[in-house]
């Protein structure tokens, strides 16, 4: 088993999907990536001047927390019915935001001027938006320039991966690339350093230090990096993890990883 895999988690929606026909699973995923919930997530958001704000639902106890130059007037309403309004099963702590979405970020001009304390993430078809939101947290957190993914068999920004992201999709550029092998040899083009982790890496990620620019590449779901994208990639390299647990989620893996490269720039 490769160690940075991502768990085949199944998501509440991804459950709910079984049990809806096709057009009622696309109307409630749109729904779903109209409202971002949960208190940091509507905070960074309402903070973003980027992010058009159309519809603001709190609770009246959350309505106390609320800045004074909102650019928009909250609704209060009670906690179930701001349930009834989000998508099923949201953890809404009492704030719900209507958004458009954000501008798609262009990849060269995102990316360019490489810096060795910003890296880039890529991720190889991770599914899950849990574990993409807390990547996202984590690379905003650890400075991370932008995080490049599949436009296929990758999450939109929706209100969970939103509320897991802590805030960070507002910060952070997230790119859909359509051809992720195309997009890599850009970002080599640009002055960045590929290096994908994977178990058969010839050397422990740590060991590389210093690193110059560079965007760690992560893989998922059981399979880790795809063949094509192990090739794009400059290197591959291992966290030394051991049994009898060899493993580490995706999301974990991207912590360790990022935190390898910051470190070594200080």
């Amino acid at each position: 088993m490769l160690p940075f895999m991502e768990p085949r988690n199944i998501s509440a929606s991804m459950t709910t999907r079984k049990h809806l026909s096709k057009k009622a699973f696309k109307k409630a995923e749109a729904i779903d990536n109209s409202w971002l919930f949960g208190q940091h997530a509507v905070a960074e958001a309402l903070k973003n001047p980027a992010r058009e704000a159309n519809r603001l639902i709190v609770t009246r106890n959350s309505a106390r927390d609320l800045p004074s130059n909102l650019p928009l007037e909250p609704e209060i309403l009670e906690p179930k019915n701001i349930s009834a309004i989000l998508p099923q099963g949201a953890v809404h702590q009492g704030l719900g935001l209507q958004v458009s979405p954000l501008a798609e970020p262009d990849l060269e001009d995102t990316c360019a001027n490489p810096d060795p304390a910003h890296p880039v993430v890529v991720l190889d078809q991770v599914t899950d938006p849990h574990n993409v939101g807390a990547i996202m947290r984590t690379a905003a957190a650890f400075g991370a320039r932008a995080i490049v993914t599949t436009m296929r068999h990758s999450p939109e920004i929706s209100g969970t991966l939103a509320k897991v992201a802590s805030g960070a999709v507002e910060h952070l550029p997230y790119i859909r690339a359509g051809n992720l092998s195309e997009a890599m040899v850009e970002l080599q083009n640009l002055g960045y350093h590929l290096i994908g982790l994977a178990e058969e890496g010839e050397a422990a990620l740590g060991d590389l230090a210093p690193f110059g620019a560079v965007a760690i590449v992560l893989g998922a779901e059981g399979t880790g990096l795809r063949q094509k994208t192990r090739t794009k990639c400059d290197q591959l390299a291992k966290l030394p993890t051991q049994p009898p647990i060899g493993s580490l989620n995706v999301s974990n893996a991207a912590a360790v990883a990022l935190y390898e490269v910051v470190r070594s720039q200080s």
